[in-house]
């Protein structure tokens, strides 16, 4: 990632380079913005009215993980990527958008990921959860650095909804996949691949989860159980992502065990999974 001092969030309008499909109901965004692309970190977010050109139809923004930076011939950050999958009005309006369209964004926000582990890493996505994590990948697995790998373990309803598998590859994050129908890889959840390397003996220096409330609840425990470092980032349904609306608060475990609800925009998205109180 830039070494540029982080100077958001930013409120524009920006241009459209490409909106295009990577799997069923699945979009990749890039947007041409060096602003922010050269300060976004892996796990921040932006917000993206999706009407387009002015339109404040629909009105609320929608938060969308930092996919991937993208740098001109000299390596400086000219744009920035976010993948999406269509889910309701807002993502349906969105895959709409055409290239040359603007839109209008604001970002970077909330808190992202924290520094290269000093060992191994696994990534934990399911669903749509996998956008933080190519990003993530790229800043941890630095020539020199730290972290000598990332594995993703990838889990999905079905094989159609796997959306920038050969991304991860060319970035050097291994990739192992679950469908919940068995249409590829591993058929079950994709926590069983993790449990599986667990009994094997092995001892990830940080896994990170992004995904379902339930694949996260169980990767907590997992890990709990095993004595493993774990950050989740959480998915809680936001309206404004500065933190002004209280709409994604999720209950956070205290220094005093007390729970207290925290604003995923502002305080997270990014959490310590034993710190998240589970429902």
């Amino acid at each position: 990632m830039s070494g540029t001092d982080f100077q958001g969030p930013f409120h524009r309008c920006a241009t459209i380079v490409e909106n295009v499909p990577v799997a069923r109901e699945t979009y990749r965004i890039r947007l041409a913005d060096p602003a922010i692309a050269g300060s976004i970190r892996p796990g921040q977010f932006v917000m993206i009215r999706p009407g387009g050109d002015g339109s404040d139809d629909p009105l609320l923004g929608r938060p969308l993980a930092l996919y991937d930076v993208v740098r001109d011939a000299s390596g400086a950050p000219v744009a920035f990527d976010v993948v999406y999958l269509v889910i309701g009005r807002g993502t349906s309006a969105l895959s709409r958008r055409r290239a040359g369209e603007s839109l209008s964004i604001w970002g970077p926000l909330g808190n992202g990921f924290g520094r290269a582990p000093e060992g191994p890493a696994v990534f934990v996505a399911g669903g749509i959860g996998q956008t933080p994590f190519l990003a993530l990948g790229r800043d941890w697995l630095q020539p020199g650095g730290p972290c000598p790998s990332a594995t993703l373990l990838y889990g999905v309803r079905s094989a159609d909804l796997l959306a920038g598998v050969d991304d991860f590859h060319a970035a050097g994050v291994h990739v192992e996949i679950a469908t919940d129908d068995g249409s590829a890889g591993h058929h079950g959840f994709v926590t069983d691949l993790l449990a599986r390397r667990l009994d094997r003996g092995e001892r990830p220096a940080k896994v990170v989860g992004c995904g379902p409330p339930a694949m996260l609840a169980a990767l907590a425990r997992l890990t709990e159980r095993h004595g493993l470092d774990c950050d989740v980032s959480l998915e809680n349904h936001m309206a404004c992502g500065f933190g002004a609306c209280f709409s994604c608060v999720a209950p956070i475990r205290q220094p005093d065990g007390s729970a207290d609800l925290r604003r995923v925009c502002v305080e997270g998205p990014v959490f310590p999974a034993r710190g998240v109180v589970w429902s």
